[in-house]
């Protein structure tokens, strides 16, 4: 690899999604382009994604669809108004893989699978003349600002005219994604925001009877609300505290409150169908002779975990108070401590900060060098998003790359 003539060629580091398309922009701009990932093969974090159904992107009017990227959806903006969810739909098709759009408005191929999808692309990629080189784990920049790698076979340094930086976050490190990236930014004056896990779990510290009793089962039909944020859905209850779509959509917040040493409280209302006034209602009724257990259970329809959430939280003078129990059925307060480590999230939150870059997603410290992706300070929930995101930035990165090599 280092006795190749690197003038005019085009590096893309990282093999995901950003990386990909990065590569797919500058093979179509006339570039010559080789792809270097650490992995065996690429697209791993992307196939694993695609596991249970490859959910590409999300149908919704674009202000919602931009919405979601919170603080960062106007830097976004114009990356997800040149590649959004129609363009990308679009993309798809062209690779011969149709899309369709699922109850919740999330987007996924008819045949809900990430590997045919990829196997086309690469084969495309191919045929445009991009390079593949696995196995090579990039270790940064020499003395002399070459690109260094450290492969099976040995070191190398290359110098191209150019380089895509799509790393990846620090998430799911054994798919490749490890953060390494970080301080070698750092080092070379590039101002960068500290990593941390979005799209998270929490730890809670459940008793060990709930723990031992209930771990991994799914609380269905339920709400969560913090500090006016509010929506419906459903998550899991592990054995040291809380996972799932319904927390991931929260977790930035949670994660943001306890960074600033404040407390992360959040409301479940394990009833979310029924007012508060119908609850107290039945609560209210004379139960006889029966257990309070089961009044609830044949009055509220609660039991299972919902219930075992209650006898955990409620103290026993607020369930023998019908209206202050009904309150708390309605907004039972989860306390949670800490976010589970950065390598069990989704998703990576920080990294290279946009103001750190030009438009075309070129680094201001080190011209020539573009990053795309996850590295990118910015985040979304889960529902296509990020998918959407890391196709939009990595076609930026790439036009920005072509550009730069033909200025």
């Amino acid at each position: 690899m280092s006795d190749v003539d690197w003038a005019g060629r085009v590096a893309v580091i990282g093999g995901g999604p950003a990386g990909l398309m990065a590569a797919e922009a500058l093979a179509a701009a006339g570039c010559a382009v080789d792809v270097f990932d650490a992995m065996p093969s690429v697209g791993r974090k992307f196939l694993l994604a695609g596991k249970g159904g490859l959910n590409l992107t999300h149908a919704e009017p674009f202000e919602d669809f931009l919405g979601r990227y919170g603080e960062r959806a106007e830097r976004l903006r114009p990356l997800l108004q040149a590649f959004g969810p129609e363009q990308l739909r679009a993309w798809a098709a062209g690779l011969g893989v149709e899309t369709f759009v699922g109850s919740s408005r999330r987007v996924f191929p008819v045949d809900m699978k990430a590997a045919p999808l990829l196997r086309a692309w690469l084969h495309r990629l191919r045929t445009q003349g991009v390079r593949f080189h696995m196995r090579q784990r990039w270790t940064g920049w020499d003395e002399a600002g070459a690109l260094r790698f450290e492969s099976p076979a040995g070191s190398a340094r290359v110098q191209p005219a150019a380089t895509v930086l799509a790393l990846g976050g620090a998430s799911w490190p054994r798919l490749g994604s490890d953060g390494a990236w970080w301080p070698w930014l750092a080092a070379r004056g590039v101002a960068l925001e500290p990593l941390a896990p979005s799209n998270c779990g929490f730890d809670v510290g459940w008793s060990e009877h709930l723990s031992q009793r209930f771990a991994g089962e799914p609380l269905k039909s339920v709400a969560i609300a913090f500090e006016g944020w509010r929506q419906r859905g459903e998550f899991i209850v592990t054995a040291g505290g809380v996972e799932g779509s319904l927390v991931y959509a929260v977790s930035s917040l949670l994660r943001d409150r306890l960074a600033a040493g404040g407390d992360a409280v959040f409301e479940l209302d394990l009833l979310p169908d029924r007012p508060l006034a119908w609850v107290q209602q039945e609560l209210a009724h004379t139960r006889g002779p029966r257990s309070l257990a089961t009044h609830l259970k044949t009055r509220l329809h609660l039991s299972g975990l919902k219930a075992a959430l209650l006898w955990e939280i409620v103290p026993r003078e607020a369930q023998a108070d019908p209206a202050r129990f009904a309150a708390l059925i309605k907004a039972l307060p989860i306390r949670v401590k800490a976010p589970r480590p950065i390598a069990e999230a989704i998703s990576t939150a920080g990294g290279v900060p946009f103001e750190a870059m030009d438009e075309h997603l070129m680094l201001s410290a080190l011209p020539g060098v573009f990053c795309a992706g996850e590295m990118l300070d910015w985040e979304a929930p889960t529902g296509g998003y990020l998918l959407t995101a890391c196709f939009a930035s990595g076609r930026q990165a790439g036009q920005g790359a072509a550009a730069w090599v033909g200025r």
